[in-house]
């Protein structure tokens, strides 16, 4: 079943169908229409010699030149040509395939101006697998992702290089195999397919998508650890969350309680009257996290609907209006990069608070110095705690805002920029880093349960650490970790632990 891009609204998840699942994309013809309509009053402008940003002129400080008509075909592919000026590695191929939808959607509105086969090429590179070769550094997130947009556009017309059935090649011999005929610029279609934030957008509904799941496996982790720690659960009290009144934090509260049903743990005895505040305040700040995710899908989805671009025609206003702007502008999705980052470092920082109590037989209720049998002998799980020091001082290094760094470029045409890439990319390491966090509480957590046997886990808990006993044995001597380390890291990235909990209660919050 394909995507249909035309009047439904795109979500996070159907990016996420595209870019990593493959599914296919389709162009409703209501789309196709207004693509047609809008591009026939571009031509008759052409024709009129009329002023037109980026058609008819230069671009950035350059858009005071008027260009002759023989060089207005020809300037599409200059264009393209002086943009691609990215550095480094290439984005991964998800990414890739996320900016392409989202600049299929943009195209889609009929605003836009360029030509139906821009699009439709677009489409083919999706449903084909041809996955341009884009440098993920270059990009300041203001007139849009200018430079790998650009590699993007070069595919369309058969020059730079793509990926196709896992092998890189240039793209020429890319569209050759896959079917696609390359396209030929002409007016508007070369910026049109470059002018707006659409790898920031693509890499931002990707990671949104994944800090659902990071964040629903944090409280996971907390369940664990708090059954460990015999955990004083008044502090989850639905009653205590409604009276505040903070969504997150009533749906946080109640997956903890729905993952620890059944706890022969939590019904010991000899609990404190109240419990630290990493131990108890996990429904606040994670819940905080997911009120921040609803904020940030509204601003994410926001930007996949609407029209990133410049300039933006109204063909149906009176004769036709041109209007030049900055919707290009990466802010609105800068932004909220930003706060996801801030989220996920933050909940990692409380994560290996709690890990230090289930290794310090000072707080640990009873459990082993470094959960080990032979302490002293053995070190157990102590240097777990440093890794995770580790990537939370990373993290909050990571966490600084790029979004209010600035750098003035095109000789001052483009003063103000998002610097949004910088924000993606960091925040993606932020992501990693943190399934890193929250795994190594895990690990720690399965270890404590083993001590506190026969007394069982709740159902939630109990399936999660059977899966992580299907693959990470328990450690009644010293063995190096490393591996451990990112066996676990992977079962959180790939939401593996949320789905073995999920198979046993149902659906998270």
């Amino acid at each position: 079943m394909s995507l249909i891009i035309g009047e439904e609204r795109l979500r996070i998840e159907d990016v996420v169908d595209v870019a990593r699942h493959g599914e296919t994309v389709e162009l409703s013809e209501s789309a196709l229409e207004r693509i047609r309509h809008c591009r026939k009053f571009v031509e008759k402008k052409v024709e009129e010699h009329a002023i037109m940003y980026g058609i008819t002129t230069g671009i950035g400080e350059l858009s005071e030149v008027f260009l002759p008509p023989e060089q207005i075909k020809e300037f599409q592919k200059y264009i393209i040509y002086s943009h691609a000026a990215g550095y480094g590695e290439p984005v991964d191929a998800e990414v890739a395939r996320a900016a392409l939808l989202s600049r299929i959607k943009v195209l889609s509105h009929g605003h836009s101006g360029c030509r139906p086969v821009i699009v439709e090429t677009m489409r083919d590179l999706l449903n084909k697998g041809v996955t341009p070769v884009m440098c993920k550094r270059g990009s300041v997130g203001a007139c849009g992702d200018l430079s790998p947009m650009s590699q993007m556009a070069l595919v369309l017309i058969g020059e730079g290089e793509a990926f196709f059935n896992g092998e890189r090649m240039p793209s020429k011999d890319a569209l050759a195999k896959a079917g696609i005929k390359p396209v030929v610029f002409e007016a508007r279609d070369g910026l049109a397919s470059i002018n707006g934030s659409n790898v920031i957008t693509g890499m931002s509904a990707l990671q949104l998508f994944d800090s659902y799941v990071f964040t629903k496996t944090a409280e996971i982790a907390a369940a664990m650890t708090l059954e460990a720690l015999k955990a004083n659960m008044l502090a989850y009290d639905e009653r205590l969350h409604k009276v505040r009144g903070f969504r997150g934090a009533i749906e946080c509260a109640e997956n903890i309680r729905n993952l620890t049903v059944d706890s022969e743990i939590l019904a010991m005895k000899d609990k404190k009257v109240q419990d630290s505040y990493s131990m108890r305040s996990t429904p606040q700040v994670v819940g905080t996290a997911k009120d921040t995710y609803r904020f940030c899908r509204d601003m994410i989805e926001t930007e996949l609907n609407g029209v990133g671009d410049n300039p933006i025609f109204f063909p149906d206003e009176g004769k036709g209006v041109v209007i030049t702007g900055a919707n290009f502008q990466g802010t609105p999705v800068a932004f909220p990069l930003e706060f996801i980052g801030i989220s996920i470092t933050t909940i990692a920082v409380m994560s290996e608070r709690r890990t230090n109590r289930l290794l310090n037989k000072n707080l640990s209720v009873g459990l082993p110095a470094f959960l080990t049998e032979g302490a002293g002998m053995f070190s157990g799980m102590m240097l777990t705690q440093y890794t995770q020091g580790q990537l939370i001082s990373e993290n909050r290094v990571l966490s600084h805002p790029a979004a209010t760094g600035s750098i003035p470029a095109a000789a001052d045409q483009e003063d103000f920029v998002s610097m949004g890439m910088t924000s993606a990319i960091k925040t993606r390491q932020i992501i990693d880093n943190a399934c890193a966090v929250v795994g190594i509480e895990l690990l720690c957590a399965a270890q404590a349960a083993d001590f506190r046997k026969p007394h069982k886990l709740g159902k939630g808990t109990n399936a999660v650490y059977e899966l992580i006993r299907e693959h990470i044995p328990y450690m009644k001597e010293d063995r190096p970790l490393y591996n451990d380390i990112n066996k676990i890291a992977e079962l959180v990235r790939t939401g593996k632990i949320l789905e073995a909990a999920e198979s046993a209660i149902g659906k998270l919050n």
